[in-house]
């Protein structure tokens, strides 16, 4: 189900659409970077570029349902006073560019739902600090992106607004939870999104869409204004916002409008980041982690880690693989998942309590077992005391990461072990079972079993760059991640970038390619 906000004078898509000023030349997956440089030199104005996006949205979101939550004549409000600005001579970092925000971000006028019926009522009084921030540099909003329940499935659907699907299959999900936002950047209806990450939501659902996307660092971007009912989250334990782009060099530019917002932090401190440690590709020192320690590679896996290391060698890019380091040298990511999966399972225990299978499972642990699964189960109910020494091992592998930072500049990492899957939404999440290829065959594998990377720069609150390496035999997109150190996002931003330079990035779904609209 699609809401338009009824602001004053508020016309129908189909209406604005068929108001385009005049015909120019479609800028619909041109970066944001171009569409700007468009705007700057004359050669469109906000208000057609706005109207080319409303175009493309009128023409093919019926059955991606990426942009649920619409403000239309409010945007075409915004791209007005923007070509004014323009014509004045002002010049800001996003002005007149058509954008999206994932739906969980407060937007003053429109719902937060996070998925759920009970809150369709929940109509946001301020925007959030992201929000008001990307609307100060001179973004155009147009709306807000489909999520799943509670931001708590790798597929975006719930009962407020429907089900989106992947513009490379509609069959499949766009991934989850800023399913909707990589949907919309990967269909061409804008070029820059905003998302949300706490288990690869921005960066599963940029892989399964074939668009960049990236985690920042722990407590760079302000979360207030995130969830629903309003107040009642101003940050939560692990999770981060993060850009969405077709382009590396757009999340850079995101991130810059998105630093030191916060009005607490705001007083005292603010975030400097250090450049990137590298521009060209050959100076990177690249560590590389093919397998999950202890597990067998998929299939996807392995295209994406034997196309990049091939592609980097060929570069003349040091790389070193994961397994060759001393143990002392090198995290340990048992432990560390295990952690992760407590930190995270106590941080979400409100949103996704434990089904009946989960608590019976629960019940027959044994005292010793300190498996990743049995600190999900025991999460919601773990004694404060547990959690601190959780809390304490996070501190302890933030600074083991640090170190091993010092000798090489990332980490690279598949995002998941499967291209986006079909649809599967019968049943609960937990009790399905996802298709993945392996050397012997098909495996059926459980839900939590696809967070292993995704994970991976969650616990120690570790920039990561999700980027396009092309696609697989069935013609869906793949991508590898890059992992960096703590508050050097730009060196990952940056190594994409140069990826993207040497090999190439985003491709148009073809579906999606044919003509301007």
């Amino acid at each position: 189900m699609t809401t338009n906000i009824d602001f004053p004078n508020e016309t129908t898509l189909s209406e604005a659409a068929a108001g385009t000023p005049r015909i120019a030349p479609s800028l619909a997956f041109a970066s944001a970077r171009e569409q700007l440089q468009a705007l700057a030199d004359g050669r469109i104005s906000a208000l057609e570029l706005l109207e080319q996006a409303l175009a493309r949205i009128e023409r093919h979101d019926g059955e991606l349902n990426a942009i649920p939550v619409r403000a239309i004549e409010q945007a075409r409000r915004d791209a007005r006073a923007a070509d004014q600005a323009l014509q004045r001579g002002e010049r800001k970092p996003l002005l007149g560019l058509p954008i999206t925000v994932k739906e969980n971000f407060d937007v003053a006028g429109l719902p937060t739902t996070v998925g759920n019926p009970d809150y369709r009522s929940n109509i946001a009084r301020q925007d959030a600090p992201a929000v008001a921030a990307l609307r100060a540099a001179g973004a155009v909003l147009i709306g807000k992106s489909n999520v799943p329940l509670a931001l708590s499935d790798l597929q975006s659907y719930n009962a407020v607004y429907g089900s989106s699907s992947n513009p490379w299959d509609l069959q499949r999900t766009p991934g989850g939870s800023s399913g909707g936002s990589a949907a919309a950047v990967a269909a061409g209806f804008v070029a820059l999104e905003l998302g949300t990450d706490i288990g690869g939501s921005v960066r599963i659902p940029a892989h399964f869409n074939g668009v960049f996307g990236h985690k920042t660092s722990y407590g760079l971007i302000s979360m207030r204004g995130t969830g629903a009912p309003q107040g009642r989250f101003s940050a939560r334990d692990l999770s981060v916002a993060g850009p969405l782009a077709r382009t590396a060099l757009d999340l850079g530019l995101a991130l810059e409008q998105l630093l030191n917002l916060d009005p607490l932090q705001a007083k005292g401190w603010q975030a400097s980041l250090p450049p990137p440690r590298h521009q060209r590709l050959q100076d990177f020192r690249v560590l590389v982690l093919g397998a999950w320690p202890g597990q067998e590679a998929s299939l996807s896996e392995q295209l994406v880690i034997e196309r990049v290391v091939t592609a980097l060698q060929a570069q003349g890019v040091q790389t070193t693989q994961w397994r060759d380091l001393p143990p002392a040298q090198r995290p340990d990511l048992s432990e560390q998942h295990r952690t992760y999966r407590s930190l995270l399972g106590s941080s979400v225990a409100n949103a996704a309590p434990l089904t009946e299978a989960q608590q019976q499972r629960l019940a027959e642990l044994e005292p010793d077992d300190r498996s990743a699964e049995a600190a999900l189960l025991r999460a919601p109910s773990l004694p404060h005391a547990t959690w601190l020494q959780d809390n304490e091992h996070r501190h302890a592998l933030s600074h083991q990461w640090e170190q091993l930072f010092s000798a090489f500049d990332v980490v690279l990492t598949p995002v998941a072990p499967t291209p986006a899957f079909v649809h599967q939404q019968q049943g609960h999440k937990e009790a399905r079972r996802f298709p993945v290829a392996y050397a012997d065959g098909v495996r059926e594998i459980g839900f939590r079993e696809l967070f292993y990377w995704a994970g991976l720069p969650v616990l120690p609150g570790l920039p990561a760059t999700s980027f396009p390496v092309g696609l697989d035999d069935e013609g869906l997109p793949i991508s590898a991640q890059v992992v960096g150190p703590y508050l050097e996002d730009r060196t990952t931003i940056a190594f994409a970038h140069a990826w993207e330079q040497a090999q190439g990035g985003f491709v148009v779904p073809p579906r999606y390619a044919q003509g301007d609209a």
